[in-house]
């Protein structure tokens, strides 16, 4: 049975203060059970050598939740990318609380999210973005053959989404207000309606309860597809839509205790990172092989993965040297579009400030 939460009354407990520090859009993004026994995940045994000496010892990432945009995460640990850099990782499960709680007291150092992120620094979360992991994974689906065609159309429109505040919802927002249409709840100009789980929005497009199906990846690709193309057609794409795309949806984001502490352990971190998504860049049929066979994601459809990971565009080595894709830029961008709407209070030159730490990722070499 759904459970649609009135808007207003969402809004009301949103302004109240619960802009939560949410599982990201793509860390939330369950694609399966990844669990194989225990609640960790670990490398190889010939890459985790127990008289292997680990520069920075023993590290725990968030990584149990199959989420297919988290491939940088399982490909540095299949391919002893960390432990090339001096860490031997544990995946874990990690809800909110344990994500911030981590974050905070330096025991997770690094975690995958959007800019949903971006409220919860301004609430206190000692958190920086330090680099980009990915582009798009967000589309919107309407009915095949609706009068829906762009975001003009919208006004007076209801779009089922995961949750108010969540990326999905801000997504729509940024969209909407740069088509002339109002977000705001007061303006009454369109309505977000929330659903506990993306089938349950596909539900209420097809009964027409809605007339917009806000969703993460797979499902949004899933349904367009196969069996289910004669049903629904995307209506936006994050990763092609002029206002997103080419930027970063995701960001990898670092904890402060460990940045002041020991900058050197995120340099190699982030460094593990990179080589990971080269490695991506250059090998997508590979890298989607490689997370089915481990189990790091459970996938069904190999040839919609591969396609997905392609269009996330993944930086490879050329994309970082040459700062192709400003990580800066697209912080500046996305806080400024949330200040906008009213999501961010902080003056965007501001919060920029506070939120984006450049790595040097010459540290520990």
């Amino acid at each position: 049975m759904k459970t649609v939460k009135n808007y207003k009354r969402i809004i009301a407990v949103l302004l109240a203060g619960v802009l939560a520090f949410a599982l990201t859009a793509c860390g939330a993004e369950k694609t399966g059970d990844t669990t194989t026994g225990d609640d960790t995940t670990k490398s190889d045994d010939k890459k985790t050598d127990a008289t292997k000496e680990f520069k920075y010892g023993k590290i725990q990432l968030p990584g149990k939740d199959g989420a297919l945009c988290n491939a940088p995460t399982f490909i540095a640990l299949d391919k002893g990318f960390f432990a090339e850099e001096g860490f031997d990782v544990t995946l874990i499960s990690a809800d909110t609380e344990t994500r911030k709680i981590g974050l905070n007291n330096g025991t997770i150092p690094m975690i995958n999210g959007d800019f949903q992120f971006f409220p919860s620094i301004e609430e206190g979360v000692n958190v920086s973005v330090v680099d980009g992991l990915h582009n798009g994974c967000i589309k919107f689906l309407v009915k095949k053959g609706s009068d829906i065609k762009s975001a003009a159309d919208l006004k007076g429109k209801k779009i089922a989404v995961d949750e108010i505040g969540g990326t999905p919802h801000q997504v729509a927002s940024v969209w909407l207000e740069k088509a002339g249409i109002s977000a705001k709840p007061d303006a009454k100009e369109v309505e977000f309606d929330v659903y506990t789980d993306g089938n349950l929005e596909l539900e209420a497009l097809k009964s027409g309860q809605v007339d917009v199906a806000a969703l993460w990846d797979p499902l949004g690709s899933i349904y367009t597809t196969g069996e289910h193309a004669n049903d629904y057609e995307v209506l936006f794409d994050l990763s092609t839509d002029p206002t997103f795309a080419g930027k970063y949806c995701c960001f990898l984001y670092a904890s402060n205790k460990i940045i002041k502490e020991n900058p050197e352990e995120i340099s190699a971190l982030l460094r593990a990172y990179h080589k990971a998504q080269e490695w991506i860049a250059e090998n997508p049929e590979e890298a989607v092989t490689i997370i089915s066979d481990k189990k790091y994601s459970a996938i069904e459809d190999k040839a919609l993965a591969e396609a997905l990971v392609k269009s996330y565009e993944y930086p490879s080595a050329h994309a970082h040297d040459s700062n192709v894709q400003d990580v800066g830029a697209d912080v500046t961008y996305f806080a400024t579009e949330l200040h906008n709407i009213g999501y961010l209070k902080t003056d965007p030159t501001e919060f920029v400030q506070k939120a984006y730490y450049k790595v040097d990722l010459n540290l520990g070499k």
